[in-house]
């Protein structure tokens, strides 16, 4: 038997893990097998009776309780849309220190929701379908849409984001035509040359769109997994684009949906669980040949 755990970072706002949660049960109904639930960090120190008096678990601590219980074959599918460092270098650190603890287990990792160079068409369809939810419910043009994620000080993790958006941008001329304006934008990056590969901060390109054209409504395209401290309500983003409202009469910003709560990220996951079943080990991706014995 192995123990699937359905990873995301964590967050110290109850919406996020419940989020987790449902995608993991979701997920376990379509697969007939548990899914567990688990956050990297941040999530234990939530009070339980915030999560419905189930405390949230969180990586290391879930893997050494069920270690004690002579559990030794664990599959790891990361919530995570790229190559983050929280797979590859903090999951590898997490469990060698734990493999000093107990001895020899198994560990396999999935790949991210949208690997490069392939991507992950499915991911394009979820966020082309929120975008054009939103423009209905708002009855409006899809004539401005902005592709925002949080921003990473990882090139290949920013690059998911790119390739979404060339082919959003393709599917979006099929389907309307041309003027269609898609850009991009990251909700915080750092400081300095060296991270511009991230592309330009969400406040200032609102701004300028703003600026350029207070009467046509922006889309924002959200590539956010759950709610939480940036994509929750009364979030950093409800923030950013409230001050840029405020200083705009007239200008407006409608958040799609987010990625997570559409019934088909559970189309990707489960393939990503029905990759390891049918890849052999040896040809597993880094991530996994790092973590295996």
């Amino acid at each position: 038997m192995r123990d699937i755990l359905l990873i995301d970072n964590g967050s110290k706002r109850a919406d996020a893990t419940l989020s987790l949660r449902r995608i993991a049960s979701g997920l376990a109904e379509r697969l007939g097998e548990t899914v567990h639930p688990v956050s990297l960090l941040h999530s234990d120190g939530i009070p339980a009776s915030e999560l419905h008096g189930q405390p949230a678990d969180t990586f290391e601590s879930f893997l050494r309780r069920r270690l004690n219980e002579d559990a030794r074959r664990f599959l790891i599918l990361p919530l995570f849309f790229g190559a983050s460092r929280a797979i590859s270098d903090y999951v590898p650190e997490r469990i060698a220190a734990l493999r000093g603890d107990f001895g020899p287990f198994e560990v396999r990792v999935a790949r991210a929701l949208c690997p490069l160079p392939e991507g992950e068409p499915d991911l394009v369809e979820i966020l082309l379908e929120q975008i054009r939810g939103t423009a209905c419910e708002q009855g409006i043009a899809p004539s401005r849409i902005l592709l925002v994620d949080h921003g990473s000080p990882i090139p290949a993790v920013t690059e998911v984001r790119q390739w979404l958006a060339r082919q959003l941008a393709r599917r979006l001329a099929e389907d309307s035509g041309p003027g269609i304006e898609l850009g991009e934008a990251v909700m915080e990056r750092r400081s300095g040359a060296e991270y511009d590969f991230n592309g330009e901060l969400l406040e200032d390109r609102l701004r300028t769109l703003a600026a350029d054209d207070a009467s046509t409504p922006v889309i924002l395209s959200m590539l956010f997994l759950s709610p939480g401290r940036h994509a929750g309500p009364g979030g950093d983003i409800t923030e950013i684009c409230a001050s840029v409202e405020r200083d705009h009469p007239g200008f407006r910003i409608h958040p799609s949906a987010l990625v997570g709560a559409h019934p088909r990220l559970l189309d990707i996951l489960a393939a990503r669980v029905s990759e390891m079943r049918t890849e052999p080990a040896t040809t597993a991706d880094l991530a996994e040949m790092t973590l295996k014995e």
